[in-house]
This record gives structure tokens, sequence and C-alpha cells, in this order.
């Protein structure tokens, strides 16, 4: 058998590398589904995905395509300045890998990561800065910092060349609005679509309509400056328009799709009037469309998706084939509730366990993706803890499936916990040492139940974010 998978969390040479899983059960099931958590960790560390798609001979720098193709070429010395701009949860390991790279040839940036995002004392970038921000509810220390990379995108030159890494949470770290919205409203519109339920897709659609980063904005400051995106996408769909809320993409949504979502969770009256007098405005034409795919600027532009829950799930199918197991991947594409999605998953290895036979291979079926909560109660968890926890309910007379759900950022919802794990048979261990699931899945309330049944997850930040990852096991019964 090949050795086992290098673990994200112990390897010396890496970034982030400082912390290890905790709260762990002691278990052989827990055992494979850390292995396979690390195998798909690793496949996406941004740093290794930003050079996996640039290429330096001499001081000619290439961009390497999704399909391993040239996507762009240019001699660094036509440059009057190069600068790295970006934000997102993995935004430093992104911008020490360009620095490592192109060393002195970067002029200065300037980045954004959420609170304790940023790397370790001795590996910190030198000509880039690293700034921190709120996340997911945006902050003024934020605002201040996304304000600072648009009017460096303003002071472009044509023989400016702009490096931009966003990965997912970037959205929430670039508050940068029109004067007329205050940040509080902002703060206070997030947390309605937060507890609404609201998918990222439509939580962006508003974001970018209410930026002067967000939507293809950051391009338009920036012309007519050379821009390469390397892009780590945490959306369903990779839809580069929707990742980061597309800074450096074409916005193929509109004020009327603003509408949408604000009639769809009945905020009309409810969210703060600076922020529907801006809609109302664009709906009627008095303030310009994001910018669009015929604007000038996006001609300047070459965009790379550098990592994926895609490139994650098949890492760890290929670590669960060298393990024994029979791989599978679901989904790319998981969403929807999270308890709903739990139990749609636990029913799918229920059908592919029934085509079990004694002495069959074990199977290791995989999902990414991104599913919501809708908040009914007022307990403490997120949505891949609430997923573990409903998928334990599921489970209660199950033999032979275990399964882990994993935000990949490791940090799920508003906790210091990745996710959590579910096993066959758990329930009765719970509600022997007096726990109550179904109660604490009632008032989302995942967080504290699955710290004492022992099954809560916590990595710590993990510098990347490509959505969540559901690994399951199944056995023959």
């Amino acid at each position: 058998m090949a050795e086992p998978a290098q673990k994200l969390f112990d390897l010396p040479n890496r970034h982030n590398r400082s912390r290890t899983m905790t709260d762990l059960p002691s278990s052989p099931a827990a055992s494979e589904l850390r292995r396979l958590t690390d195998a798909a960790l690793n496949a996406v560390a941004p740093d290794v995905a930003v050079l996996r798609h640039l290429r330096l001979d001499g001081n000619r720098l290439t961009l390497i395509d999704e399909a391993g193709a040239p996507a762009w070429s240019g001699d660094l010395y036509a440059y009057r300045r190069i600068r790295v701009l970006g934000a997102g949860k993995g935004a430093a390991p992104m911008a020490a890998a360009l620095e490592n790279l192109l060393g002195g040839r970067i002029s200065d940036g300037l980045v954004i990561v959420k609170y304790g995002h940023d790397l370790p004392e001795g590996r910190r970038t030198r000509r880039i800065r690293i700034k921190e921000g709120g996340h997911p509810v945006p902050d003024e220390a934020g605002a201040a910092a996304a304000g600072e990379i648009v009017d460096m995108a303003l002071d472009s030159r044509e023989d400016d060349l702009i490096l931009c890494t966003f990965t997912g949470g970037a959205s929430a770290l670039t508050p940068a609005l029109p004067p007329e919205i205050p940040l509080a409203d902002m703060q206070r519109l997030t947390s309605m679509l937060l507890e609404c339920g609201a998918t990222i897709h439509e939580i962006n659609t508003l974001r970018k309509h209410l930026s002067r980063f967000s939507g293809g904005s950051l391009v338009r400051a920036a012309f007519p400056a050379t821009v390469l995106g390397l892009i780590v996408s945490d959306v369903v769909g990779d839809d580069l328009d929707v990742i980061a809320s597309g800074p450096t993409v074409p916005d193929t949504s509109t004020f009327a799709d603003c509408l949408r979502v604000v009639e769809h969770y009945g905020l009309r009256w409810k969210m703060p009037q600076s922020i529907w007098a801006r809609i109302e405005a664009g709906l009627q034409g008095r303030i310009p469309e994001t910018p669009k795919a015929d604007e000038p600027a996006f001609g300047r532009v070459r965009n790379v998706l550098v990592a994926s829950v895609k490139q994650a799930l098949e890492a760890a199918a290929d670590e669960a084939a060298r393990c024994g197991f029979v791989p599978r991947i679901l989904t790319t594409e998981m969403s929807g509730e999270a308890r709903l999605t739990a139990a749609r998953l636990v029913a799918e290895a229920r059908r592919a366990q029934a085509g079990l036979r004694p002495g069959d291979a074990p199977l290791c079926l995989l999902a990414g993706g991104e599913t919501t909560v809708t908040i009914r109660g007022s307990g403490k968890g997120g949505r891949n803890q609430e997923m573990a926890l409903a998928a334990t309910l599921e489970l209660a007379d199950d033999r032979g499936i275990d399964l882990i759900c994993v935000g990949t950022d490791g940090t799920d919802g508003p906790t210091d916990a990745a996710g959590g794990y579910a096993f066959s048979g758990d329930l009765a261990r719970l509600r022997a040492i007096g726990l109550h699931p179904e109660e604490s899945l009632g008032a989302n309330d995942s967080y504290p139940l699955l710290l004492k049944a022992g099954t809560l997850l916590r990595t710590g930040p993990t510098r990347t974010n490509v959505m969540d990852v559901s690994i399951i096991l199944v056995r023959p019964k």
C-alpha cells in the first residue's frame, strides 16, 4: 500500500502548518476520514495552486489556464510596476507564493484576509501588505483596506501589471461601499441575508450592486492596466462572476436580479433604506449598472480558476483508492438546506450499501458544494456541524456508514470548528450520556452537542476555501 497522505496541518514547509486536528474520536473510521480530508485539503492549498498556473522563464511570465494551455504571456521588463491585489481566506499564502516567484519584481501590493488567516511569523510577505477584516459580516477594518485597494487600482496606468488573488470570503472582506451607504446598513443587510438562508449567488448579487470593488468594478478602476486574476472557487458551479463577487469579471447580474432576491425573502420593508434607495435608483436607470462584458477594460483581463472543490474531491478519491476503498464522486454541486442534504447523502449511502455483498470492497462516496441553514433557533453552529448532527440522527439504526462534513476553510459558521463526524449507531450513545440531538438540531445548536459528544472537528484556519466537502465511508453490513 502507498504511504499515507501527508497531513495538511503537519507539513513543516507550508505556510499554515502550525495546528493539528483536535477533538477527533479514536476509531478506525475517524482516522480514515481524517486521512481523506487531509488529501482533499492538500490538493487545493492556494499557494501550490498559484504556482501550478504561473511559469517564469527568465523575465517572461506565462499564465496557464485550466486546460494547461497558455492564457497570457508577457515580458515583465515591459511593465513600470507589478502590483498584487487580492482578498479572501486564502489570499495570504497566494500572495506569499507570488512574492517567492517574482521577488523584487513586485513593486507593492495589498491583500485582505479574515482575522486569524494571516501567515505565521517568519513566513510573512515583505512587499505585499496583508491586512485583516471582518467575515462573514464586514467591518471597518475591511472597509478601510478595500478602499485602499480601490485607490491603488485607480492609480494604474497602461504599463502596469496587476496580479489579483481572490478566494472565498473576499466579498465580505471588501465592503468598498458607495458614500451614501453606511457600513452599519451593509452589516445589517448581510446578517439578514445569512439568517434567511439566502444562497451565496443571491448574497453576492446584492453585494456587487452595492460596491466599488465587486462585480467587475475593480477592473473598471484599474483600466487601462493589464490584470491577471488567480481565483480559488468557493461557489457551486465555479461561476467566476460569483466567486468573491467577481472583482475582475464582467457581472452578469442586474439591479432587477437584486429586486428578485429582495422580494423572494420579503426584505423590502426590513432592509436599510439607504440600500433600497440604491437598488431603486439602479432600477430606474439613475445610476449605472455594474460593468458588463462589452466594457473595453475586460479586453486587458485574463482570469484563471486555480483551485476548486472538484480538485479536492478528486484528490480524496485517489487517496481512498490507495486505502482500499472504491471511490465515487456524487456531486460537486451539493446545495440546499443542510439537514435535508444530510438526509439525502445518508439515503444515497444506504442505496450504495444495499448493492454490497460480504467481502466486497468498501465504498467512499464524496460530495462537494455549499449548503445553507435557515436559522430557526438561537443556538451555535454552522452548516457542516448541522449536517453532521442531522446525519447522526439519520444513522440511528444503520451499520457500516460513517461520514465527515468539513468546511475547507477550517471555520464553519461563527465558530472555531470546521465541521463534525457522524457514525452509524452513535445516536444511542449520545442519548445515554444525556444529550438531546433532536432538540439541538431544532435550535440550530449543533456545536455544543458535537463538542460534548467528541465528534466536533477542529482544524484551525486552513487558509484555503473551496466550499464544503462531505466524505462517506460505506462498508457491507
